[in-house]
């Protein structure tokens, strides 16, 4: 005669839980699904759908009232391909990364290490370095524009007093854009500061301690702990630099409008004169995703090259 094995009933399980093989009431299991509910709705509204429907545009010739006129399979993008403006505007973009990043991260680690410290002399100096940063777009290019301005601005007053000539700084193709990365410097450098003196003081101090017993100076602790113990700061703070300069568009649209002759216009600007000054929607969804593609690749390449350094120490 067969004997019926008791089943095991986890404690605290309800029988009809057990039964069913769940192993937890149903709140229980889908309880998380309301929680993240209201973000994922924010999310597809204003993330995946934007997203979804700017790449279905680029293959339309779309008006600006959004009604598709035409389908045109690939020829937005054969169009952007054979357009000089694109490639002289993504080249404009590319120029004032490579002059803004470099001063953008050094700059900030200077300031850095010149405002670890404690008392009233480091409150001032966080507190100025990272002040312009709240400005916001316009004032900040209102101050540097009367700044740069012939006849009675700053800049030109220091040149003619130390006995050199003026410089249209604004208006002058080859100065134009140096003039628009001093001023992204001094507007956003204090965000990197910031990043840079969080983890400063998240160093620890006894680590500075065995390095003076065992006599170590000042440019010693500098090159062979400080900057070592910031390389994975280093790194995070190089890509996002180099994603914000991608996307220059504030100050240079406010300050040069892209001049002089297109010498400072950068991609965004081309997107944005593409889709609502010519009214053509589709076409600037093609360049974005143009330009969308060339910062997903910078930012992985600039991430795989800093985790590699990482591991490799």
């Amino acid at each position: 005669m067969a004997v019926e094995t008791p089943s095991r009933v986890t404690p605290g399980t309800s029988p009809t839980a057990a039964k069913a093989g769940t192993g937890q009431p149903w709140k229980e299991r889908w309880g998380g699904l309301f929680f993240v509910a209201p973000f994922l709705l924010l999310f597809v509204l204003f993330m995946l759908w934007p997203i979804v429907s700017g790449l279905w545009n680029s293959f339309f010739n779309t008006s600006l009232a959004g009604v598709k006129q035409e389908f045109l399979g690939l020829q937005n993008w054969q169009d952007l391909f054979g357009d000089p403006a694109v490639w002289s505007s993504l080249k404009n973009t590319l120029v004032f990364t490579a002059m803004s990043t470099p001063p953008l991260v050094i700059i900030a680690l200077i300031m850095a290490l010149l405002a670890n410290r404690k008392g009233l002399l480091g409150w001032l100096l966080r507190f100025s370095y990272f002040a312009p940063f709240v400005l916001p777009a316009t004032v900040v290019t209102l101050i540097w524009v009367w700044i740069y301005q012939p006849g009675f601005g700053l800049v030109n007053g220091l040149l003619t007093a130390g006995g050199f000539a003026e410089i249209d700084w604004l208006n002058t193709e080859n100065r134009a854009m140096l003039a628009v990365v001093i001023t992204t410097v001094w507007w956003t450098v204090g965000f990197n500061f910031l990043l840079y003196l969080a983890a400063l003081q998240g160093i620890p101090a006894q680590v500075y301690e065995a390095a003076q017993i065992d006599g170590a100076n000042g440019r010693q602790q500098l090159f062979r702990i400080t900057l070592p113990l910031l390389s994975r700061t280093t790194g995070l703070i190089v890509v996002l630099q180099l994603v914000a300069s991608l996307k220059i568009f504030d100050q240079i649209y406010l300050m040069t409008n892209g001049g002089p002759n297109y010498a400072t216009r950068p991609i965004i600007q081309y997107i944005y004169e593409s889709g609502f000054t010519s009214y053509r929607i589709g076409y600037a969804s093609a360049i974005s995703y143009l330009f969308f593609a060339i910062i997903v690749i910078v930012a992985v390449a600039q991430f795989k090259l800093f985790s590699g350094r990482g591991e490799a120490e």
